[in-house]
C-alpha cells in the first residue's frame, strides 16, 4: 500500500463511515474494511478499476465528481478520503466543499509539484520532469491542476476550512516536515469546516 494511505489509515477511526472518491480498484477500501471494520463506499468512474473493486467485495458508485456529487446527503459519513485525486479534477474547490458537505472531515494527498526535483529538472532541463514519481509526459498526464503544499493551504484559507492534521511524505521525513513545500513528494491534508 502506497505510503499516504498508510497514514490515513491511522487517522481514519474503527467502525467509521468513509466514503473514498477516486477509489482505483478498492484495494484501500477492503484493507480498511478488514482491519477498521469501516462500512466503506467507493466511488470511480474507471470501468476497469471498478470490476476489481467490485470483485474484492468494496461496494462502488460509478460516477465523475467533477459532475457533482449531489447524490450524496449533508454530513452521511464520517470521514471522506481522496488520495492523489485532486490534481486530476477540473473543479478541485468544489469538490473540495463536497466532501465536507458530505463528511464531517475530509483526507486529502495530491504529489507535490513544487518538490525540489521537479524544480531542478525544469530549470535545468526546460521540459517538463518524467519521473518515478511523475510518470507522464506533459501531453498525456492525466493530471491538470499542478498543486503544491502551499497553494493547498492557501485554498483551504480562503474557503475557510481548518486543517486538523498535515503530514508530509519525502526522502527525508525531517526535511518534507520542516520545509513541506520544497521537500515533501506528496501532502495528506485533514480538514474540517
Amino acid at each position: 500500500m502506497r505510503l499516504d494511505l498508510t497514514q490515513i489509515k491511522q487517522w481514519i477511526p474503527q467502525k467509521a463511515k468513509v466514503l473514498d472518491l477516486g477509489c482505483g480498484d478498492g484495494e484501500f477500501l477492503a484493507n480498511l474494511r478488514d482491519t477498521h471494520k469501516v462500512q466503506g463506499l467507493g466511488l470511480e468512474i474507471d470501468p476497469d478499476n471498478i470490476t476489481q473493486a467490485l470483485a474484492k467485495g468494496i461496494d462502488v458508485v460509478e460516477q465523475n465528481m467533477d459532475k457533482g456529487l449531489d447524490n450524496f446527503p449533508d454530513q452521511s459519513f464520517d470521514v471522506v478520503v481522496m488520495a492523489h485525486a485532486l490534481q486530476v479534477l477540473h473543479y478541485p474547490d468544489k469538490v473540495l466543499d463536497e466532501m465536507l458537505r458530505i463528511g464531517r472531515e475530509g483526507i486529502v494527498t495530491f504529489p507535490n509539484f513544487a518538490h525540489w526535483r521537479c524544480r531542478v529538472h525544469l530549470s535545468t532541463r526546460g521540459r517538463m520532469p518524467v519521473s518515478k514519481f511523475m510518470p507522464h509526459s506533459w501531453y498525456d498526464t492525466p493530471n491538470i491542476h499542478f498543486c503544491t503544499v502551499k497553494d493547498f493551504e492557501a485554498l483551504c484559507r480562503q474557503k475557510g476550512f481548518k486543517i486538523k492534521r498535515r503530514e508530509m511524505v519525502g526522502e527525508s521525513s525531517w526535511l518534507a516536515r520542516t520545509w513541506p513545500n520544497l521537500f515533501a513528494t506528496t501532502a495528506i491534508f485533514k480538514i474540517t469546516r
